[in-house]
């Protein structure tokens, strides 16, 4: 199954979504990534529920604020942003400076935090995006969500069940990416 995973986008993804239990062990599994120094330099959020839409509110605000020329068609658009997927983790990067661990290394560890969460929850047989979009780096849409302003977004994870499975795009032969030494 992880051979052939495929990120589905987000509005093809319906419910029912992930019980309690289930959430709880993929951001276990998650969690369980190299972290040098014991930092935790990340952290999540768990949309679900009625949280998508009012966020989605403020998505679609601010981004009338941005483009007061925005049609009702395009507000629809930003205001489903999270609304599509039963559940949505956001994934916050808390890198910053360290007398012994690069904020590098921190970044990368939440980028593994992500990959690990979208394996679990495609391992239990659910189908994900891992997006990030403009309202990412939009700091009212960071306010909203809480984030202090050291925070990052490493990505939203939209969870649910494809409607179809797929069809996979052409992936690198391993020749092309692979150097032994």
């Amino acid at each position: 199954m992880l051979r052939t995973r495929r990120s589905v986008a987000p509005i093809a993804l319906d419910g029912p979504g992930p019980s309690a239990d289930e959430l709880d062990g993929w951001l276990a599994i998650a969690s369980r990534v190299p972290d040098h120094g014991k930092l935790a330099p990340w952290r999540f959020l768990v949309i679900e529920g009625e949280a998508r839409h009012r966020l989605g509110e403020t998505i679609a605000n601010t981004h009338a604020a941005d483009f007061p020329e925005a049609d009702a068609k395009r507000l629809e658009l930003e205001r489903q942003r999270l609304a599509h997927a039963p559940l949505v983790v956001a994934v916050v990067s808390r890198a910053g400076p360290h007398v012994k661990i690069p904020e590098w290394e921190q970044v990368l560890s939440a980028g593994a935090v992500c990959m690990n969460f979208v394996v679990a929850a495609n391992a239990a047989g659910y189908a994900t995006a891992w997006l990030t979009e403009w309202f990412a780096y939009d700091r009212r849409v960071l306010d909203a969500l809480g984030l202090e302003p050291s925070e990052r977004i490493a990505g939203f994870i939209h969870v649910g069940r494809a409607r179809e499975v797929p069809s996979d795009r052409p992936r690198p032969e391993l020749a092309q990416i692979v150097t032994r030494l």
